[in-house]
């Protein structure tokens, strides 16, 4: 079965999909009070988004829809988007080269595909300008559809954070932004989180 098959067949309503994701990142984006020139990360699994299981029926058109709408965010937020690919490629990240060289991330030579990697990580791959993979990141803020297991991606410490929408499609959603560590003892003074 083809992914224009899969989204046929499951009646995955992709401009709903599209407005759930970039509503879902603008909160997120918000509640992190996110800077520009930061990252976030997102795990994506278009099998859960169409009502499937988790790896089983990768849909190009959903990973697209995705990935679009969530660019499209994260660039008017001065934000890099790191999309990571799936347990086959160890949950490397796809991001920007530029992004890459600012952090000072070691880059890697792999290139994902529909079923190494993943349909989001693979629009990624297609839609960034100038592609390159990564096997870490800590970013500021993450988004996980369909329990995608992102936490290893996030700086210490994560903090959960409740969205209004809480799947896209069929795919549950859990977000994050992360905090400055809290160090010192009883005789600490703490600066306000920003």
């Amino acid at each position: 079965m083809s992914a224009t098959d899969i989204a046929k067949s499951v009646d995955v309503d992709l401009d709903l999909v599209q407005e759930q994701a970039a509503s879902v990142a603008e909160e997120l984006i918000a509640a992190a009070k996110m800077k520009e020139g930061q990252i976030l990360v997102v795990g994506c699994s278009s099998s859960e988004i169409a009502a499937h299981t988790i790896g089983c029926y990768s849909s190009k058109e959903v990973g697209e829809a995705v990935f679009n709408a969530l660019y499209k965010v994260t660039r008017k937020h001065g934000l890099y988007l790191a999309a990571q690919c799936c347990e086959h490629l160890n949950r490397a990240i796809i991001i920007e080269e530029e992004a890459a060289l600012k952090y000072g991330l070691e880059m890697v030579n792999v290139k994902p595909q529909l079923k190494a990697g993943g349909s989001f990580s693979t629009a990624a791959w297609n839609g960034f300008a100038s592609p390159c993979a990564v096997e870490r990141i800590q970013a500021h803020a993450g988004i996980d559809i369909g329990d995608t297991l992102i936490g290893m991606h996030l700086r210490p410490v994560a903090v959960p954070v409740r969205t209004e929408v809480r799947s896209i499609g069929s795919a549950h959603v859990v977000c994050a932004r992360t905090r400055l560590k809290y160090i010192g003892g009883e005789r600490a003074a703490y600066q306000a989180q920003k």
